[in-house]
């Protein structure tokens, strides 16, 4: 005769409990997570330009035919204010852009000029974008002014509540943009003095829409002497 087999039965509660810790482990996982990415812990560390780096830059005009020149040449005699645009269709570009060239009266009255470098020349990206921007722009083709530590926001950007502030702040102001076009290697601008006088202001764009202050930018041009002054108080 067989011996009656046994039945285990498993507890249900504790099935429910396993998951219920999974589920909270993942959470509190998700939670740390979004909570260093929204520090700067993980933004990308950047490193100062010096003017002997900056000055040796290739830089070419948009022209059909365009000219290549070194940048010491933008502020050589008056200084000048650069701005190392991230993308040109980019809105949030776009929006300094047109806070700087907000600028250019005050620029004008000081005697500094105001430019732009791009990185890539597409279609027609830049012609597009220099309704926003007040000055001339040339092409950067070796990213110099977004080195010498080339910095790059991804998708850790999209998780930043400061990048989402930003995105707001433009769209309030109804300024629009595309998605074309290197948008990772993160820009800046750059007041740089005349002659040997040194770089002035170096703002490095630590996140997505992370804008210079230009009372800081008008600041810096005012301490600008104009080589043909420099001189004549030697």
């Amino acid at each position: 005769m067989l011996a009656p087999t046994r039945r285990h039965h498993r507890d249900p509660s504790l099935f429910t409990m396993g998951m219920w810790s999974i589920g909270v482990g993942a959470l509190g996982a998700a939670a740390l997570a979004l909570f260093l990415a929204n520090t700067d812990v993980f933004l990308p560390k950047s490193q100062k330009a010096a003017l002997e780096y900056l000055e040796d830059t290739d830089l070419k005009t948009l022209e059909k035919e365009p000219r290549t020149f070194k940048a010491k040449e933008l502020w050589e005699k008056n200084g000048a204010v650069i701005m190392a645009v991230r993308r040109p269709g980019c809105f949030l570009c776009r929006e300094e852009a047109m806070d700087l060239s907000l600028l250019k009266p005050k620029l004008d009255e000081l005697g500094v000029p105001l430019y732009a470098v791009v990185k890539e020349q597409l279609s027609t990206e830049v012609e597009d974008f220099q309704p926003y921007f007040k000055g001339e722009i040339f092409l950067d083709e070796k990213k110099k002014f977004y080195g010498p530590q080339r910095r790059k926001m991804m998708l850790l950007g999209f998780v930043r509540l400061g990048v989402w502030r930003n995105f707001f702040r433009a769209w309030d102001r109804g300024i629009s943009g595309n998605l074309e076009g290197e948008g990772f290697i993160l820009g800046g601008v750059f007041v740089v003095g005349s002659g040997r006088q040194g770089i002035l202001l170096e703002h490095r764009e630590k996140e997505f829409g992370d804008k210079v202050n230009v009372d800081s930018v008008l600041e810096a041009a005012r301490k600008i002497k104009p080589q043909t002054l420099a001189s004549e108080e030697k």
